[in-house]
């Protein structure tokens, strides 16, 4: 089969690896809609997982089941299911907590496995889930979104009159997403690129540009303050948006060694909760639902379908100029 391949640190192939085979409890799925997502080029840098090379990266993925192990119940041949990619361990005080996703020795498809950047991929019977008739290329947005509603539980989004969110990207878009599922409808995004701003207002969102006069007057009045650029000084400004009693979320991933200053008096004085996020929690059944209740002007997020060799080549050379989100789509 063809698939892409990171043999080792910052190395890019697409190559040709041998049909997986399942055994117990296992699948194979052919794959017909996979995800590019910042993690997936963390992992190519060696920043994120156990670097566990070589790898196909690729965890936001769809298609058809095409073979079953034995021990397998519940799923046929054809089925059309969509990956929850988390593989946790089950015993650890986290897992037993109900939080798989911050589990001890937490692994996933596409990060410590062979993920979704093939034309198959074994994943075990327990992680799919059946999508119906969803297009693939809108189920392959389930595993972001299934993100996003996580983080927007641990920021207690419900309770928000409004938000603002720097950052109008793909994983900004799906928070918006998010938030209107989960009865936000004042949402405003902050944005520096005007072609995005123009995008998130035709999504029927509000926007404004980062060098806009209007940011000031968003001193102070945002229930809920969410950074979905993983740009720190972008982090760092996000109190100076929360209002008195609201709520910051931290989602947008920064660099590892990167470090912000935030003042405690002011937290203590104006009862601000900080709320991270860290992938998703067995919630892609949610984030299906989500994703249907939205209806199909969600799939104008993915901007970009290409053959494995060309996501490849966006891999190495970094994405097209004006993309969103760009999803491998076999041919």
């Amino acid at each position: 089969m063809r698939a892409i391949l990171f043999p080792a640190r910052n190395t890019v192939e697409a190559t040709t690896l041998p049909d997986p085979c399942p055994g117990p409890g296992e699948v194979v799925m052919e794959i017909h809609a996979s995800g590019i997502c910042h993690t997936d080029i963390e992992v190519l840098r060696g920043n994120y997982g156990t670097s566990a090379f070589p790898l196909v990266p690729g965890h936001e993925y769809a298609g058809v089941i095409v073979e079953l192990g034995s021990e397998v119940d519940g799923l046929q041949l054809n089925d059309r299911v969509v990956v929850d990619p988390n593989i946790e361990c089950g015993t650890c005080s986290a897992c037993r907590r109900g939080w798989a996703h911050l589990c001890e020795t937490l692994g996933a498809y596409g990060v410590t496995r062979n993920g979704g950047f093939a034309e198959r991929g074994l994943v075990r019977a327990s992680a799919v889930h059946p999508v119906g008739d969803m297009p693939f290329v809108v189920a392959a947005l389930a595993e972001p979104l299934g993100c996003v509603l996580n983080g927007l539980g641990a920021a207690q989004a419900s309770r928000a009159e409004n938000a603002l969110v720097f950052g109008a990207g793909p994983i900004g878009l799906l928070l918006g997403v998010g938030l209107k599922i989960s009865g936000v409808s004042d949402v405003t995004f902050v944005e520096v690129d005007e072609d995005r701003v123009e995008f998130a207002e035709e999504f029927g969102f509000h926007a404004i540009n980062a060098s806009s006069p209007d940011l000031p007057s968003w001193h102070r009045e945002a229930d809920l303050a969410i950074d979905a650029t993983g740009v720190p000084e972008v982090a760092e400004s996000l109190v100076r948006y929360i209002s008195d009693g609201g709520t910051g979320l931290f989602f947008g991933v920064c660099p590892s060694d990167a470090w912000i200053q935030i003042s405690p008096f002011e937290l203590f004085r104006r009862q601000i909760t900080i709320a991270g996020s860290h992938s998703l929690n067995h919630n892609i059944p949610n984030a299906m639902a989500a994703l249907r209740a939205f209806g199909t002007d969600v799939k104008k997020i993915v901007s970009h379908r290409l053959p494995l060799e060309d996501v490849a080549q966006v891999f190495a050379e970094g994405a097209p100029a004006g993309s969103l989100k760009v999803q491998f789509v076999p041919t």
